[in-house]
């Protein structure tokens, strides 16, 4: 109001010396009558000596009256609010070290800006390790640029970081450019042919899965036993991992190798391209592409010719029989 018919009440009394205090549009009802009121309240309208008219007053010696308790209000709540935030900051990390919380070992979250938020949380809380899995190559810029702050701030505190990406993440520059902050800064990335889900594992003591409710939803787990089951399946997984940084002939034809055996693996299998895509971490179009290139490794033109070929050398998608057909 102040903005708009205040000022423009404002202006009319500073031009024409005063406005009277029986004008029709500032009487009680008046158009301009709850504007009139402020102008009052704040001190910007004053009475003359004849009691007769409203004369506008310099707003240089109102504000400080009506600005500094504002500033000082702010001051204040700014204070409380960092008060506040400190003490739940201090209550949950209490609960989420906690052996056995009130809620019970298992906590289901839902949202994924509650899940991004717990996750921020456990991860500020980090003191030695964490282990993350992250299948898949759709982790998008944002997700990417908050997850580097986010671990590298636990990386300066000397916590240690793993991760395991599938072999298809390594086509991705933002993943490219998350590895390379870092790993510079001691944490380490290695890549797997096979499917697995998102896991995250905080201190041994807390693990992050998917929760079976989809995708918004994710499951906390503080039971001991199940928690160290996890990091064994997870270390399991990491001793097959390839380094991600390393540029080798040797493991980089690895790496081909593997994606292609998984490819066979999907194809024998009988499984539908976007479930083939998916476990390999690769979109429709780049698994197609790897279809295309089996049926110019076995000098074939359809899907059927392909499987039937690959039967008849006995070849499944195995270490052992995934090799290229020979010339």
């Amino acid at each position: 109001m102040l903005e708009s018919a205040g000022a423009e009440l404002w202006e009319l009394a500073l031009a024409s010396g005063g406005i009277d205090v029986d004008d029709v549009r500032v009487v009680d009802d008046g158009s301009h009558a709850d504007a009139c009121r402020l102008l009052v309240d704040l001190g910007l309208f004053t009475v003359d000596a004849s009691g007769r008219q409203f004369v506008a007053v310099d707003p240089a010696s109102v504000q400080s009256r009506v600005v500094a308790p504002l500033g000082q209000r702010g001051a204040q709540l700014l204070t409380e609010s960092s008060q506040w935030a400190t003490t739940f900051a201090t209550l949950a990390q209490t609960w989420r070290r906690a052996p056995q919380p009130a809620a019970g070992p298992y906590t289901e979250v839902r949202g994924k800006a509650a899940i991004n938020a717990f996750i921020a949380s456990l991860v500020s809380d980090l003191e030695t390790e964490m282990l993350t899995a992250q299948p898949q190559t759709g982790r998008s810029a944002p997700s990417l640029e908050a997850a580097t702050e986010r671990d590298l701030a636990a990386l300066e505190r000397g916590v240690k970081i793993r991760t395991l990406y599938q072999h298809a993440a390594r086509r991705s520059t933002f993943t490219h450019a998350y590895v390379a902050a870092v790993t510079e800064r001691g944490g380490e990335i290695r890549t797997l042919d096979e499917f697995f889900n998102r896991l995250i594992v905080v201190d041994r003591r807390v693990a992050v899965i998917p929760s079976a409710a989809g995708t918004d939803a994710a499951l906390v787990i503080r039971e001991h036993s199940l928690v160290a089951y996890l990091v064994d399946v997870f270390e399991r997984h990491w001793e097959r991992g390839r380094p991600f940084t390393s540029k080798d002939k040797d493991v980089m034809k690895s790496i081909a190798a593997e994606q292609r055996a998984m490819t066979i693996r999907m194809l024998v299998e009988g499984h539908s391209d976007p479930v083939s895509a998916k476990r390999l971490g690769v979109s429709p179009r780049t698994y197609a592409g790897y279809i295309a290139d089996l049926k110019e490794e076995y000098q074939v033109q359809s899907r059927f010719q392909l499987g039937h070929e690959m039967g008849r050398l006995g070849v499944s998608g195995t270490d052992d029989d995934a090799d290229p057909p020979a010339d």
